[in-house]
């Protein structure tokens, strides 16, 4: 660090930066949950599905980074440093991911509409409510398993209630492990970083667990938790361990799930 730089001064961008930053990570997340549920519950129009969830989730992170560069200066430097240098090319991505979103939406059934709006309604309201860091952790959570596990069980023809309750007990407890970790990581926790990693960690065992319990066909999405745990193991609260490690966990589980459940 050269003299007169302070610990949170934003470097300039590396590849780490443009891996991290650019949103194409939890757009990945989405569409390859949502490709693993799928593949799970053999649901239809599965490509749909993907792009419509990774389109949303890109404009929904996408508006929320934009608007919100003031707050998210002090807890998130480095990723607000790299949007305001690519402001142009983050709100051309943003028109493109829109485009992505109608289209896929364009022609799905009305419940799947329904249940787009309600959960995107919830991730657009995100700005006014995520100031209440333990409420952010159980609204997002929600959000993501419902978008995750609703989208393809509503088109799985053969899908039962049961198995939406065993996906939504797996998952629901990672999503919100994982922002546990991005709270601890944003410097907004509302308890000490030592026992929120421990309830962290105690909730993806927990989901470990559930899935010893579930209908076999659904075991294969034990990668999920299973992953997430290993990245929280050696948790460090930077940014970058925060995108890459953290919600990165998250993809490889999918992409797991979806390997394993192919294979099996």
């Amino acid at each position: 660090m050269s003299p007169g730089e302070s610990e949170t001064t934003p470097p300039a961008t590396s590849l780490a930066d443009r891996l991290a930053f650019t949103l194409w990570l939890p757009a990945a997340v989405a569409a390859a949950l949502t490709a693993a549920v799928g593949r799970l519950v053999a649901a239809e129009e599965l490509g749909r599905w993907a792009v419509l969830t990774a389109s949303g989730s890109f404009v929904i992170y996408g508006i929320d980074r934009l608007r919100d560069l003031a707050r998210d200066r002090h807890t998130s430097p480095r990723r607000t440093a790299f949007i305001e240098r690519n402001r142009n090319a983050f709100a051309i991505a943003l028109a493109i991911a829109g485009l992505g979103l109608v289209l896929a939406a364009a022609g799905s059934p009305p419940t799947t509409l329904a249940l787009c709006g309600v959960f995107g309604s919830v991730g657009l309201l995100h700005r006014r409510l995520k100031r209440f860091p333990a409420l952010k952790s159980v609204y997002v959570s929600i959000a993501w398993t419902g978008i995750c596990v609703g989208l393809p069980w509503l088109a799985a023809p053969g899908a039962t209630p049961r198995e939406a309750l065993a996906l939504t007990a797996i998952l629901f407890p990672t999503f919100w492990a994982n922002l546990v970790a991005s709270n601890l990581r944003d410097d907004e926790a509302a308890l000490g970083p030592t026992p929120a990693l421990g309830l962290a960690r105690g909730a993806l065992i927990l989901a470990l667990g559930v899935t010893w319990l579930v209908p076999r066909d659904l075991a294969p999405l034990a990668w999920v938790p299973a992953l997430e745990l290993l990245a929280l193991a050696r948790f460090r609260p930077t940014e970058h361990y925060g995108h890459l490690a953290v919600d990165g966990a998250l993809l490889a589980g999918g992409l797991a799930t979806l390997v394993h459940a192919s294979l099996a």
